[in-house]
């Protein structure tokens, strides 16, 4: 009795500090909190995972089965998928995986988060294999933005098996790769920058930042992109133009 009242004091505890985070990243700038996790992306009328609140991180459908999470998760993700559907559809399945319900119910099958992650790894092509390079890449991006979601979770106690999985994969390498791969992205520059947030430097410059004025060069005024850049960073700038001039002077 004494071993069930302890679990429930810690799993309150845990979620307490998880939702002040969230809450952070929501009402402030991006520098504070788990971006990849805390944050939803604006996709619009774009098909995702249930959901039942656009603007609340961890908002689940009370009604959806977990266990037809990882179908559901490789239906969405096609190659016609735009970059921030997948970022947010990834996002949703990696709070559904790892993250007990509002209720403080957990997800019924805790072998879900691995799962997902081999079924995304398995997506990708061997070394020498011929494959459409768009969706390769696209393979390659998935896997590698799900790893680092998952890392973001590290510090939660029901999300730590979730990043013990992932603890020696270098998922925004996998981004970067992909990047690269796909003849450069915006939108994906703009996963890496969340991806690299906490990282100390790369090639003597601050990642970080470089992904991020990428992103914001190639981002159309009123795009979806744009939108989200807007809304994440909304103390920096009220059009992608003057967002543009503050990440460069942040640069110097």
């Amino acid at each position: 009795m004494i071993r069930n009242m302890h679990r429930k004091i810690v799993r309150s505890i845990s979620l307490a500090v998880t939702s002040i985070l969230c809450l952070l990243i929501i009402q402030q700038a991006a520098f504070a909190g788990p971006p990849l996790l805390c944050h939803p992306f604006d996709i619009g009328n774009a098909r995702s995972l249930p959901w039942a609140g656009s603007n609340q991180w961890r908002a689940v459908d009370q009604n959806y089965v977990v266990n037809r999470l990882v179908a559901d998760t490789l239906d969405l993700l096609t190659p016609e998928t735009p970059v921030l559907v997948r970022m947010e559809t990834l996002r949703r399945a990696a709070v559904y995986a790892a993250w007990p319900a509002s209720d403080g119910r957990v997800v019924k099958d805790g072998s879900v988060a691995s799962e997902l992650l081999l079924r995304l790894k398995a997506r990708m092509p061997d070394a020498g294999e011929k494959t459409d390079k768009r969706a390769s890449a696209l393979a390659m991006f998935d896997f590698g933005y799900l790893v680092e979601t998952y890392k973001q979770g590290s510090y939660d106690s029901h999300a730590g098996r979730a990043a013990k999985l992932v603890a020696d994969i270098d998922g925004y390498a996998m981004i970067v790769k992909a990047i690269a791969q796909i003849g450069g992205s915006p939108e994906m520059e703009y996963a890496a920058a969340l991806s690299c947030m906490g990282k100390k430097r790369e090639g003597g410059q601050n990642c970080y930042v470089a992904h991020l004025q990428k992103a914001a060069d190639g981002a159309q005024e009123g795009s979806l992109l744009a939108r989200n850049m807007l809304n994440y960073l909304r103390d920096r700038g009220k059009t992608i133009a003057e967002l543009r001039a503050n990440i460069a002077t942040s640069k110097n």
